[in-house]
């Protein structure tokens, strides 16, 4: 088993992390919750000691991984404490505030033998899971272009934000998504162009950005935006041969927050009218058109993949180059904006 313990208890931790961790029992058993302060917003799990003393935590032999789920400007400081105190790590993201940060936690972790990682869990979404069967699939012929969309119509966010940080911008908040998705997928590319905006003017929070990602003939967008009432397709993949078109994004977040979870069979899974559609001509010249069932996404397979490289040494699923590199793009994409 992998004991592990948890920093922080709000949303990120009960939502994003418990329902997938839990769900490996016969792999992972979840022994502390620390919290400054111990509200009583979410339901307890049975048997978890829950805590407001973190050395209950840090001092605790049998716990081999402590979580960080806590505001961003917080993952730094707490990586570093649980590697001094000879604990492997995970670490929301984004991971850092800088790359410096990065290779700073990664070298420590390195010098004390100890795993810290990056919880990329949309690594694991259904919509960009399908994405490359499609494009593994070949009858698009060579990719040209993929387009990738993380939009919200939430004009209160940037409305109701009178200062620039970087930690709360929508490009760290979010770009830490979909950035590593072409990361892990694409590699690194060539050349990056950006564009980083504050719609409502300077001074104010970062509520846009495009970031174009350029490998030889390929071109790779990650889009997103607060004020788009008609969000545009999660993924549009072009080829020479044709295009898929996946309108919606993974499931899973639309189940938890209705507290619907893991343990239901349905849990996340693409309806037909979800499904994407892939149009293409193929070899003889005749026009196809048909919908692709979506591939099930599963967070819990980050804690899968922790388990094996922690337990059982098997590789990293999130190589410390992939993010160090997004940290680079995050902060060189952060200086468009002028505070």
């Amino acid at each position: 088993m992998l004991t592990i313990a948890y920093i922080g208890n709000g949303k990120s931790t009960n939502r994003y992390h418990l329902p997938f961790s839990t769900k490996l029992k016969d792999k992972i058993k979840i022994k502390t919750i620390y919290s400054p302060t111990q509200k009583n917003d979410w339901a307890r799990l049975p048997d978890v000691n829950y805590t407001s003393d973190i050395n209950e935590l840090l001092d605790d032999p049998e716990i081999q991984l402590v979580v960080v789920s806590t505001p961003s400007h917080l993952h730094y400081s707490y990586g570093k404490m649980i590697l001094e105190h000879g604990k492997n790590a995970l670490v929301e993201k984004p991971f850092a505030e800088t790359s410096a940060e990065a290779k700073e936690l990664f070298e420590l972790a390195e010098k004390k033998g100890l795993l810290i990682q990056c919880y990329q869990n949309r690594r694991f979404d259904s919509d960009f899971l399908t994405v490359q069967k499609v494009i593994e699939s070949g009858v698009l012929g060579e990719i040209l272009e993929v387009e990738m969309h993380y939009d919200y119509f939430r004009p209160e966010v940037p409305e109701g934000t009178s200062s620039f940080s970087r930690s709360a911008s929508y490009l760290y908040g979010h770009g830490c998504h979909t950035i590593d998705q072409v990361l892990s997928y694409f590699g690194n590319p060539e050349k990056i162009h950006y564009d980083v905006r504050q719609l409502l003017g300077t001074g104010r929070m970062n509520d846009y950005f495009d970031l174009d990602f350029y490998y030889d003939t390929l071109k790779v967008s990650v889009k997103s935006s607060y004020f788009r009432l008609k969000e545009r397709p999660s993924f549009v993949v072009y080829g020479k041969k044709g295009v898929f078109v996946k309108q919606t994004k993974d499931r899973q977040e639309e189940h938890l927050k209705m507290f619907y979870m893991p343990e239901n069979k349905d849990f996340g899974i693409d309806l037909p009218e979800h499904y994407g559609v892939l149009t293409y001509v193929d070899e003889e010249g005749s026009y196809h058109e048909e919908k692709v069932i979506s591939e099930v996404g599963d967070y819990s397979r980050i804690y899968e993949g922790l388990y094996e490289t922690i337990i059982n040494g098997k590789e990293k699923i999130v190589k410390d180059e992939e993010t160090i590199r997004q940290m680079e793009i995050l902060e060189a994409g952060i200086q468009e904006i002028k505070d």
